[in-house]
């Protein structure tokens, strides 16, 4: 076994089953087709990037697809997430912690605890979306999530202009 193969080794001894199982066969990976909420969060410190959208009908979460680009702890709290939400609720949803992420695998590494935040955080995001979406739908203020999107990039635009 040479160097890198130890390191890996020893890293992924760190990890629980659950967890690299979460990473080797992700859940939920993709994007939603027709979504209407979407939420995209990246983590300055290690350079993880996570975007999940959702299909939300009765405010029930019956569809939800991850993408990430980041670390073993990264893509497995993003399908955990992922499977956490299905099904749920939107205020029901809300409610998930990166504490419940940690837990349903079974813990993580202490340095990579942080990597569970970026899914609950893109899940929160994601339902937000998908109320302002509803509401300006409800308000004829767009017709379809093209518009929508169009709206958000403008917002995002004055508002990382402004500082």
């Amino acid at each position: 076994m040479n160097e890198n193969e130890e390191q890996f080794t020893a890293a992924a001894l760190a990890y629980s089953e659950k967890t690299l199982d979460h990473f080797r066969n992700p859940r939920n990976v993709g994007v939603v087709e027709n979504y209407n909420g979407r939420g995209k969060i990246g983590e300055a410190d290690c350079g993880d990037v996570c975007e999940i959208t959702i299909l939300v009908e009765e405010e029930q979460i019956n569809d939800i697809k991850f993408r990430v680009y980041g670390c073993v702890g990264a893509v497995a709290t993003s399908s955990a997430v992922t499977e956490l939400a299905k099904g749920k609720h939107c205020e029901e949803a809300l409610k998930l912690t990166d504490d419940d992420v940690v837990e349903f695998l079974d813990g993580l590494p202490d340095q990579k605890k942080h990597c569970s935040l970026l899914g609950i955080r893109a899940l929160k995001q994601a339902i937000y979306d998908y109320w302002l979406y509803k509401q300006l739908l409800e308000n004829g203020q767009v017709t379809n999530r093209i518009e929508h999107e169009q709206i958000r990039e403008d917002l995002f635009q004055q508002f990382a202009n402004e500082f």
